[in-house]
């Protein structure tokens, strides 16, 4: 899930989140305590070890969720060091936000921000399939948006430019086939959207691919038509590969399901949820 805009820019909590090979998210404990503005890293280790005994009186495992790690750093002259790091869940960062300095502003933002999105989460692994539909096509209305910015930035200008460049992200997930394909593969009316007919599994493989080539692009600054086309298909094929190496269904083998806009409406009358409400 990603966090509400602060001041137009995505707040430093969510620009610090990273996802390994599997799509599992983290964040490193040293970026994380430089957002919270410690100078010394023992100091910040401290909330951490506060954050692991609150982890373990909660029942929970601690080493789901505190994963210790050594990363190789430059300290100058070509020599490097080994520094001592941890891989955070996002309930471990919840739980050291929890014990971290109070005087400071920042982790008042972090309390708000951790405790927000961990809910969401909650309510997520405890959705319905048509509730996690709904969540998930919002977020792909929203990161699709992101997209298209980067993918403009990069000179994706006009919309025929825009429709080139988002098939090449379909052909790289569907092996190869473009939207008018997938249209045709699933039984889909050329009016339908095909992303109002996935279900919570295709469309977490579509948001995938869009969250994770808006950010490649961005990251190495991707310029011209044709490299962020390249881009948004090689994104596309490794979410592919993954799925395969997991033994998952490949997305075009995946069944077509009620438009989402009706189940929706549907789900609002029945079941208003909070979730749906804040979008």
């Amino acid at each position: 899930m990603s966090d509400k805009p602060i001041d137009g820019h995505a707040s430093p909590f969510e620009q610090a989140r990273q996802e390994d090979g599997n799509g599992n998210e983290f964040w490193s404990a040293r970026t994380l305590s430089r957002i919270l503005d410690y100078t010394d890293f023992r100091n910040f280790e401290k909330a951490v070890k506060k954050a692991q005994t609150a982890c373990e009186h909660s029942g929970q495992e601690v080493n789901d969720h505190f994963v210790e790690s050594n990363d190789m750093v430059e300290i100058g002259s070509g020599a490097r060091r080994s520094i001592r790091d941890y891989r955070l869940s996002r309930y471990a960062c919840y739980l050291i936000i929890q014990n971290a300095d109070p005087a400071k502003e920042i982790v008042a933002l972090g309390q708000t921000y951790f405790a927000v999105q961990t809910r969401k989460q909650e309510i997520f692994e405890q959705a319905t399939e048509d509730e996690r539909r709904v969540m998930l096509r919002d977020e792909l209305r929203k990161h699709n948006s992101q997209l298209a910015d980067a993918a403009y930035q990069a000179g994706v200008i006009s919309d025929i430019d825009f429709a080139v460049f988002q098939n090449h992200g379909y052909k790289g997930l569907y092996g190869g086939i473009d939207a008018k394909g997938i249209h045709q593969h699933k039984g889909l009316e050329k009016s339908q959207k095909i992303l109002d007919h996935m279900g919570s599994t295709e469309l977490a493989a579509n948001l995938f691919r869009a969250t994770q080539t808006e950010e490649k692009i961005r990251r190495e600054n991707i310029q011209g038509k044709r490299n962020a086309n390249q881009a948004h298909f090689d994104v596309g094929a490794k979410v592919r590969q993954t799925i395969q190496e997991l033994g998952g269904t490949m997305p075009e083998e995946l069944p077509v399901h009620e438009d989402v806009n009706k189940v929706e409406r549907r789900l609002q009358k029945q079941q208003p949820n909070q979730l749906l409400k804040e979008k």
